[in-house]
């Protein structure tokens, strides 16, 4: 099969002509119906292949096909049995589609058209409902994902990705459109709507604004995320959504009772801040493939890019790390490595050397394999007293997914894991899901979104208790009983929501009991809460079902995770599957038209729907081009093919040559550490060891057989030297906060007096009579974050916090004169208040 890294000037029509969405938003719930329409526009008939991706909390309905005026609705069936009847249909010469998740991730789904005729139209309908997740700030959000990237095969992996051989046109060159209309529903008053992308004004079509209507302007181009951000009065009020059963669907069942769908979302910003507790093993795991040298996002031309933004990060979340504690910070690609052999003690000595190590690393260490290195982290003890928490930073490209999930699910009652996806297109099934798995919370960084705080928010939770003890109790009319769907609820960090799914069973046994409520009782902070909600027994039958599809999603996730009585799971898992018509890696959905009495003419030819490639340093990512002389040493070696994509060069990608045939290199000829490349046909191999041939010299000298603790791998060793890359100023946040020492003092130096805006003389002879030095530095380093970084208040609240109590127990009575008197030198006006005073 012709296999294309990028297609730039197809002198083939693709078949794909436009996609229409429409959304309808019920609180946390979003139930989506995708239109997809295609026109075969050659001369001979083709079977087209469309890969998207879908949220993670997504559950894929229904599926269904207008072919040449014929309509066909697709049936869910156990994978191997869709796989043959699609098949058989080929064959046959009839018009069929396929509709499957690949294995092993839950977020890629792939829809395969077979048979359209010369000429021949076709519309396909998808239907799935997702639960939406509130950001920071308390808006519920909705993405429609736009960005694939190929995921990451690691070595040894047996199987194929279904996203190899999707093809990649230049940004505002698809040949398809999206339009996207959106209905929003609530018991809370809708306030607003914003989005990264251009929208026709919000519409209310009720008098006190709960529901409202938007939609996407006109010829927007499917090239990135679309993101809807709906802001809700009352976020924080538990809800109840009461709905009746599918029709038809036996009673007793989970698609036949009714069910019921809570939403606990707790404020608890009115609580103590986090205290600086000394207990913890704080391990962070930073992704360092080649992927992480790219920007986060493609269509933003001053986006930062992965690695740094990672970086920036590791030195905020080290910076406010509490005396005491234990830490390590671990790298992956091909390979890891480790800071220390273990966790060590948080203090200055340490805290130093690993903020100059971290200002040093680079996103050099080839592929996205995670597995090893969270195998290598939970061989490692518990520190007893020291509750382990787990912080992942990855651009999520990986497909082994599913074994990374079960390797963090089994050791889940040992640690807690926060996991960071960065960039368009980082899998939500893989950070969502590890999260999910350790009991943690999981955050995604696009665009020009600072991670610093997000991480931060994280951090917090960790130093910080969480919601716990979520129990139920239930007030029901007589006759009637609530059984929780799934596991339920075990742990809510602040600015999480949780979402509970009940099938309530049973019959009437008095007519004049129509209400029902629920108590929701939990523990934070040594204080017992209970909110009551109410909800009604009666609600109209409805085909779309969005709580029974998610309650159905809940179970799914539940049983197919591993433990004991994985076969007796995996038969439940594909039974309720089959029933909801909520697919699992188990099922698939097949549409055959049976009443096409002619079989279509010609050979049958395979067509890949694209998607936008990126755009990377100004050029198209996989392009084919000549060095020039303003490229960099590195990027000159690459050689031709590879050259303009870092994600083809580094983890293992393939670059352009659309006739070229690909194939990869074993595993077992490859080092330890090194890149996967892909060789381009066997006439076009080169040597490896010249660097004028295609890819250059792959080999890592002195590559270590085994990851070394305490250092990263050698770097390549090329045959010129690479060109000095001119470095950029730090922020004036980072360079502040790379001056405090582990104890949240400063010391006053010419540094800090130059991010003051003064000199070291200057700031020296305005010191208060008998406050030593590191106290009026402190002070004033203090009276700078609340006066010139108060924006950033999210990422300097837990270093202020170990500040000031570093202060209080230092200063005493000469605070109050040091505060009033660097207000003075600073031009300031903080209140004594943010001291305490």
């Amino acid at each position: 099969m012709t296999v294309c890294g990028l297609l730039k000037n197809s002198q083939e029509p693709v078949p794909l002509q436009s996609i229409s969405v429409d959304v309808v938003v019920q609180g946390f719930v979003a139930d989506v119906v995708s239109e997809l329409q295609y026109k075969n526009e050659e001369k001979n008939p083709v079977e087209v292949t469309f890969v998207f991706p879908l949220d993670d909390e997504a559950a894929v309905y229904a599926f269904e096909g207008l072919i040449g005026g014929a309509r066909i609705e697709a049936q869910i069936r156990e994978k191997k049995k869709a796989q043959e009847e699609y098949e058989d249909a080929l064959s046959e010469g009839r018009q069929a589609f396929l509709l499957e998740r690949e294995t092993d991730t839950n977020d890629i789904f792939t829809c395969s058209l077979g048979n359209l005729p010369p000429g021949g139209e076709a519309t396909l309908k998808l239907r799935y409902v997702q639960a939406l997740a509130p950001e920071p700030d308390g808006a519920v959000r909705f993405v429609l994902p736009a960005v694939l990237n190929p995921r990451y095969v690691p070595r040894g992996s047996e199987g194929d990705t279904v996203t190899k051989h999707i093809p990649r046109v230049p940004k505002g060159k698809l040949p398809y459109t999206l339009s996207l209309s959106a209905t929003l529903e609530s018991s809370h008053r809708i306030n607003r709507v914003e989005s990264k992308c251009n929208l026709e004004p919000l519409h209310y079509t009720a008098e006190d604004h709960t529901a409202a209507q938007v939609s996407l302007a006109e010829g927007h181009q499917f090239d990135r995320d679309v993101e809807l951000l709906i802001h809700y009065e009352e976020v924080h009020k538990p809800i109840a959504v009461f709905e009746a059963g599918k029709p038809g669907a036996a009673s007793g069942s989970l698609m036949g009772d009714p069910a019921l769908l809570v939403t606990l979302y707790p404020s608890l910003r009115s609580a103590p801040k986090p205290g600086l507790s000394a207990a913890g093993e704080f391990l962070f795991l930073l992704d360092r493939s080649g992927s992480m040298d790219t920007s986060t996002d493609y269509n933003v031309p001053d986006a930062p890019q992965r690695i740094q933004s990672a970086k920036e990060t590791l030195i905020l979340l080290l910076k406010s790390l509490p005396l005491g504690c234990f830490f390590n910070i671990y790298g992956f690609g091909s390979t890891y490595d480790s800071f220390y052999p273990q966790s060590v003690e948080y203090t200055q000595q340490t805290m130093s050397d690993s903020l100059q190590r971290v200002k040093a690393l680079d996103a050099d260490l080839g592929g996205t394999e995670i597995l090893q290195p969270l195998k290598a982290i939970y061989s490692q003890p518990c520190r007893e007293g020291h509750p382990r928490q787990l912080f992942v930073f990855t651009d999520g490209e990986v497909s082994n997914t599913g074994e990374v999930i079960a390797e963090v699910q089994r050791h889940s009652s040992s640690h807690r894991c926060f996991s960071f996806g960065i960039g368009e297109g980082a899998s939500t099934a893989l950070i969502k899901g590890v999260a999910r798995a350790a009991g943690g919370s999981a955050e995604f960084i696009t665009g020009k979104e600072r991670m610093q705080a997000k991480a931060l928010q994280s951090l917090k939770k960790a130093l910080q208790p969480a919601v716990t003890k979520i129990s139920l109790s239930w007030d029901l009319p007589s006759g009637f009983e609530a059984v929780l769907v799934g596991s339920g609820p075990q742990v809510i960090f602040e600015g999480q929501r949780s979402l509970i799914f009940a099938r309530i069973c049973g019959q009437h046994q008095s007519s004049s009991a129509s209400e029902g409520s629920v108590a929701l009782q939990y523990d934070f902070q040594d204080q017992t809460f209970t909110d009551m909600v109410k909800f009604p027994l009666q609600a109209q039958e409805s085909n779309r079902l969005p709580v029974h599809r998610l309650a159905a999603r809940t179970l799914l996730q539940d049983l197919e995770g591993t433990g004991e009585k994985e076969e007796e799971k995996r038969r439940l898992a594909l039974e309720t599957s089959l029933s909801s018509g909520v697919v699992c890696s188990q099922t698939a959905y097949v549409g055959v038209n049976t009443e096409l009495g002619q079989t279509v003419q010609g050979p049958l030819v395979h067509r890949d729907v694209p998607h936008a490639c990126r755009n990377i340093g100004g050029r198209t990512a996989g392009s084919r081009e000549t060095p020039d002389k303003h490229a960099t040493a590195k990027e000159r070696r690459t050689g031709p093919v590879l050259q303009g994509s870092r994600r083809g060069q580094e983890d293992g990608l393939v670059g352009s040559r659309c006739a070229a045939r690909i194939r990869r290199v074993p595993a077992s000829q490859l080092r330890v550490g090194q890149a996967r490349p892909e060789i381009i046909d066997d006439s076009l191999q080169g040597d490896f060891s010249d660097p004028g041939t295609l890819g250059g010299p792959w080999r890592r000298s002195g590559a270590s057989p085994l990851p070394v603790a305490g250092r990263s791998p050698a770097r390549s060793e090329w045959p010129d030297e690479e060109e000095p890359t001119p470095k950029k100023e730090e922020p004036p946040l980072l360079r502040l906060v790379s001056l405090q020492n582990a104890d949240g003092s400063w010391v006053l130096d010419a540094s800090l007096a130059s991010l003051l805006g003064l000199s070291e003389a200057e700031v020296m002879s305005k010191t208060p009579k008998q406050v030593p030095p590191n106290v009026w530095a402190t002070v004033l380093a203090v009276l700078w974050l609340h006066s010139r970084a108060v924006e950033q208040r999210e990422e300097w609240e837990l270093l202020e916090a170990k500040a000031l109590n570093w202060l209080q127990a230092t200063a005493g009575s000469q605070l109050a004169d040091c505060v009033k008197t660097g207000n003075a030198v600073l031009g300031s006006s903080v209140s004594p208040q943010a001291f305490g005073l």
